[in-house]
């Protein structure tokens, strides 16, 4: 089942997010282990940095770090990166996994017909991409989180949300394959993201 909330606007619907992750998180960040579910092949201070933008946006701001921090070493090349980050997932259950949607229906680094969508013995593989190469975490990693949140925002996602939240399970749009299997599944919208759901107007 999946719990959709929509919000008059983009503000409301991340302030909706960071309340889920701080209650996720409570009383403080010191118990938290933070993982990526993707990453682009770039060292860590590169502009295109999933890391970077994180670290700038959330970790340099937070008084107590986590305790624990795994970034994929992107820097490491796809084939590399992948098989040291599989390694480091084994054994592990996540939380919460907060994801997007892109407008193509992706959600990490999982492509619409991606072969990476029907793996399911390893815990993290490299992805081809035009831009650059990425690693992502597999369906069965995501999915195993006790929670998945969605948090998708604008006009240029409400097809993709339409297609991923009300339909049917698709390779061609990755976010409707993602879901909890022993959790929540919860998805947070502005008005223009949901805009093309039957409940969006």
């Amino acid at each position: 089942m999946i719990d959709i909330r929509v919000f008059e606007t983009a503000h409301e619907a991340q302030r909706a997010a960071a309340e889920l992750l701080a209650a996720e998180l409570e009383p403080n960040w010191s118990a938290a282990r933070l993982w990526w579910g993707d990453e682009r092949c770039v060292p860590p201070d590169d502009e295109r940095s999933n890391y970077l933008l994180a670290k700038r946006t959330l970790l340099d701001r937070l008084d107590t770090q986590p305790a624990e921090v795994h970034r994929i070493r992107g820097e490491l090349g796809g084939a590399a990166a992948a098989a040291e980050y599989d390694d480091e997932l084994e054994g592990v259950r996540l939380g919460l996994a907060l994801q997007g949607v892109g407008p193509d229906g992706h959600t990490a680094s999982l492509f619409p017909s991606s072969p990476a969508l029907d793996e399911r013995e390893r815990h993290a593989v490299a992805v081809p991409h035009e831009e650059v190469e990425r690693v992502t975490m597999t369906l069965p990693v995501l999915a195993g989180a006790a929670e998945v949140v969605y948090l998708v925002l604008g006009e240029a996602k409400a097809e993709a949300v339409k297609l991923a939240f009300a339909g049917d399970p698709d390779p061609a749009i990755p976010a409707s394959l993602l879901r909890s299997e022993h959790g929540e599944t919860i998805v947070l919208l502005d008005r223009a993201a949901a805009a093309r759901l039957d409940n969006g107007s």
